[in-house]
């Protein structure tokens, strides 16, 4: 039958595993680091996978292909399905994506450093643009910083100044050579943002990032607070 259903591209496809978790019909497998669709009968069309590629490699097409099948899937996931219901699968992707949220308040269980250790602020990982999930849980209720690679070296206090309380995204629009405007619109967009910084270095080619998160912002059809600063390259805040 003629029926709408995936299409992985895997030369975009990063590894990063995202769309197998979001599938929850077990479509999706990593097979030597990369997404593949295992079987068309376990496919049922409705794109969960889509919106958690953060390299937009997965697209609906229409094309030749079993029916779904929703007694395979149930069985197919009985069968995978964790011992222990109350913990998630583990990821199978790319470690360096895996996505992940820290806790920096110690509400958790987890130790903060003593008052005379600079603690880090980084609320989430990953935090690369490009790698970033566009729903990722952690963009609810977020207050958003977006800021170029190089701040982080050249401003000794980003993380208690800019970064603290706020979910970071960092990029370079000359290294990556993409306009990053797109995945930031469908960041802001799907999620609920409550403010957006920009943090920017002082060199021109860093005001692609500004731009881009300037033009998200008006493509979002959202009125959000946002500011954006910029960091010499000898380590001050420019006026």
């Amino acid at each position: 039958m003629i029926r709408r259903i995936i299409q992985i591209n895997e030369e975009k496809c990063n590894g990063c595993g995202a769309c197998a978790s979001a599938c929850h019909e077990g479509a999706i497998g990593m097979v030597n680091g990369k997404a593949r669709l295992l079987r068309d009968d376990y496919c049922d069309g409705l794109g969960d996978c889509l919106p958690a590629c953060p390299a937009g490699a997965i697209t609906f097409v229409e094309r030749e292909a079993a029916a779904y099948d929703e007694k395979a899937v149930q069985e197919n996931m009985s069968r995978k399905k964790p011992a222990d219901a109350h913990h998630a699968a583990p990821h199978t992707g790319c470690p360096g994506s895996r996505m992940q949220q820290f806790d920096r308040t110690g509400h958790t269980g987890t130790p903060l450093p003593s008052s005379d250790e600079a603690a880090s602020q980084l609320g989430q990982w990953p935090c690369q643009i490009k790698l970033v999930p566009v729903n990722a849980p952690y963009f609810d209720k977020a207050k958003l910083l977006i800021a170029a690679d190089c701040t982080a070296f050249a401003y000794a206090n980003l993380h208690q100044e800019f970064m603290k309380g706020k979910i970071t995204l960092i990029g370079c629009p000359k290294l990556d050579s993409i306009d990053y405007s797109e995945k930031l619109t469908q960041i802001i967009k799907n999620n609920d943002i409550k403010s957006v910084t920009v943090v920017r270095m002082e060199v021109p080619c860093c005001g692609g990032l500004e731009a881009a998160a300037k033009t998200a912002l008006q493509n979002s059809g959202k009125f959000i607070p946002w500011q954006a600063a910029a960091i010499s390259i000898d380590g001050n805040i420019l006026d």
